[in-house]
């Protein structure tokens, strides 16, 4: 049996069969290492040339034939002197290019003396000498695989400068550098520095050149195979990468998913950018002889794991779906469109296309669930209903959660313009022109669409609970408020760029309304309580203002006493919209019939400043109970997006 692959310095020696057919080493024979390739020999074949041109030939191949006898049997491992520690790439490496060479011109002579008698015994003694060669050579690919496991590591080796080369080369100027550079890592001085790592992939690639070019390919592969794959395997369970099926996946609460999946996306970027991208270049690098190698030595080392790492996303896309998981969909799917650009050049062997459909599948399954999603918090929205008002006024709950998961969903433009390009907006009638900025792009149309509808379908249920108010002042307020988040988060938010500016002015003036009729319901019978001209008004009709003043002006503030306004800047300025149209008559009023009343309480209640501390009081929703009646926090109990809260 041929090709044992070492596991320590003491294990047992391969044995090599000798070949039947002398026809397998002309054909495994490198043309740059054979005799007529060789300047120093003739050109001509033996068969064609004059006998005593045979006599010299046969002369410089016996030569070389004792030449390799003598440098092969030093380092042959079944040898009684050989010590077990030695190796050949490490230390004086000049011993390393003298065993290359001493295989090379033992090719050139099998092939001469195949060519002048096929039963010579000297084939059969070169062939052995061969068997000793090779079997060094595993070990030694064997000992350089193990041995710089650490600095042959993706990122490495992905880092690898395009200046490295073999350190046992036959430029003998540039192999006197190399001999400077021991296996511990040292590098040449005044800066002219060549990594372990690059070391241990020129020697990697100049054992696998020797050994390919004699025949012995599939031993050499085969060492390469196990060592580098037990890699890309410990390194991806390091990561935490898992094989699931599509039962244990579904069968998962959404709490035991959602850190597998943070866990994944950091795989799979180390994955791409590093692991897998690093085995694709020592592949091509180390093999770089053949072709066909490569991608085997390639597929069979990364393709079982990658078809596991790209399966997980496709397992989760098809899972039960939620509006929660929503997010972690997108963050898959944009972590795959992301690095398809590298996915398809690292896996870009005709044996590996199988790797590029699994991605290409799971990109596919993660859009149709991000559709289903939209499609089920649309339906969600449209089926939330209010039975009671929301207390004061205020922010209803669906308006922020709504607001919130459009602008966290306006964070994914990209993926969201991918998933949603095909899938075009059906509604009865088409959104106004006017909804939409005129500077949105194609690309962003649909998306735009889609978004702007959804923030349509919140105002149209915030209209809706509105009606809900008994006091119409309040359910102006009530749209003031809700308005106002609304239109906060789009500025805020990459919703600004999507939705557009013709969106954000149309209803800002929209916001500027519904503040507006909120002051004339609310503070209309206070404004109007006082007299147009208050100077030399008659003294009971001046009592009746002050009174109606005192009357209405209480009442507006006890009504209000519950009302909330949570955004500070709308709640100010509120505050002295309505002090302004309030207090300066007020103060032109008081100062008239000051002295006139002086004293009485019941007719002059509240001094010029008392009104603006009575202003500044409001809406915090701290007094008492308003005039709605038992206030209401709660939504119907039914609604799936309350559930989902």
């Amino acid at each position: 049996m041929r090709g044992l692959l070492f596991t320590s310095s003491k294990a047992s020696s391969p044995s090599y069969s000798v070949p039947q057919s002398p026809a397998r080493w002309q054909k495994a024979s490198s043309p740059s290492h054979s005799f007529a390739q060789s300047p120093a020999r003739s050109p001509l074949s033996p068969v064609n040339t004059p006998s005593h041109h045979r006599t010299f030939s046969a002369s410089i191949m016996e030569e070389d034939l004792l030449y390799a006898e003598q440098i092969i049997k030093r380092w042959d491992l079944d040898s009684p002197s050989y010590t077990k520690l030695d190796y050949l790439f490490t230390g004086d490496r000049r011993e390393a290019r003298q065993f290359l060479k001493s295989v090379r011109n033992l090719q050139s002579a099998m092939n001469y003396f195949v060519s002048e008698s096929a039963s010579s015994e000297k084939i059969i003694h070169a062939q052995k000498l061969m068997q000793v060669a090779m079997k060094r050579l595993e070990k030694e690919f064997y000992q350089i695989l193990s041995a710089n496991r650490d600095v042959l590591d993706s990122e490495s080796v992905s880092n690898r400068s395009p200046r490295a080369r073999s350190s046992v080369s036959d430029d003998d100027d540039a192999s006197e550098e190399d001999d400077r550079i021991s296996s511990s890592g040292n590098t040449v001085s005044d800066g002219e520095r060549v990594s372990v790592s690059e070391l241990a992939m020129a020697d990697l690639k100049s054992v696998a050149d020797c050994m390919i070019s004699s025949g012995y390919a599939k031993e050499c592969v085969r060492v390469y195979k196990i060592i580098r794959k037990s890699i890309v395997d410990e390194t991806l369970y390091n990561l935490g990468v898992e094989k699931y099926s599509f039962n244990q996946i579904n069968k998962m609460d959404w709490a035991v998913i959602e850190p597998k999946i943070k866990t994944w996306l950091h795989a799979e970027k180390v994955a791409v950018k590093s692991l897998f991208y690093g085995e694709r270049i020592l592949c091509d690098y180390v093999f770089s002889s053949s072709d066909k190698i490569r991608e085997s030595c390639f597929s069979d080392i990364c393709k079982e794991q990658a078809l596991t790492l790209f399966e997980f996303p496709e397992l989760v896309a098809k899972s039960k779906k939620s509006m929660e998981r929503m997010f972690r969909t997108l963050d898959l799917y944009t972590a795959i469109s992301d690095q398809w650009p590298e996915i398809e050049m690292i896996f870009s062997f005709d044996s590996m296309a199988v790797v590029r459909t699994q991605a290409v599948t799971s990109l596919v399954k993660l859009g149709e669930a991000v559709r289903a999603m939209l499609t089920d918090f649309e339906a969600a929205i449209q089926k939330e209903t209010s039975k009671t008002p929301f207390h004061g006024g205020g922010i209803h709950p669906l308006t922020r959660y709504v607001m919130n998961y459009l602008v966290f969903l306006s964070d994914y433009t990209v993926a969201l313009s991918d998933i949603l390009a095909d899938w075009p907006l059906q509604i009865q009638s088409a959104l106004p022109e006017s909804y939409f900025s005129s500077s949105n792009s194609e690309e962003l149309s649909s998306i735009s669409a889609r978004l702007a509808w959804l923030v349509l379908v919140l105002l149209c249920k915030i209209d809706a609970s509105a009606e809900l108010y008994k006091d119409v002042a309040q359910s102006y307020l009530f749209l003031v408020n809700n308005l106002n988040y609304i239109v906060s988060k789009v500025n805020s938010s990459n919703l600004k760029l999507l939705i557009g500016e013709d969106w954000l002015v149309k209803h800002e003036q929209k916001l500027k309304q519904y503040a507006a009729n909120y002051e004339r319901m609310a503070w209309s019978k206070v404004i109007s309580s006082l007299p147009e001209n208050p100077n030399n008004l008659p003294t009971d009709v001046a009592r009746d203002c002050f009174r109606r003043f005192n009357l209405e002006f209480t009442d507006a503030c006890r009504k209000q006493a519950t009302w909330v306004i949570p955004d500070s800047k709308m709640r100010d300025e509120i505050k002295i919209s309505v002090a302004k149209k309030i207090s300066p008559a007020y103060r032109t009023f008081y100062e008239s019939y000051r002295d006139v009343f002086r004293g009485v309480d019941s007719v002059v209640r509240y001094a010029p400043d008392d009104l603006g501390n009575h202003l500044s009081d409001l809406f915090h929703g701290t007094g008492g109970l308003g005039s709605t009646g038992t206030p209401s926090h709660s939504s119907s109990s039914s609604s799936p997006l309350s559930r989902s809260r």
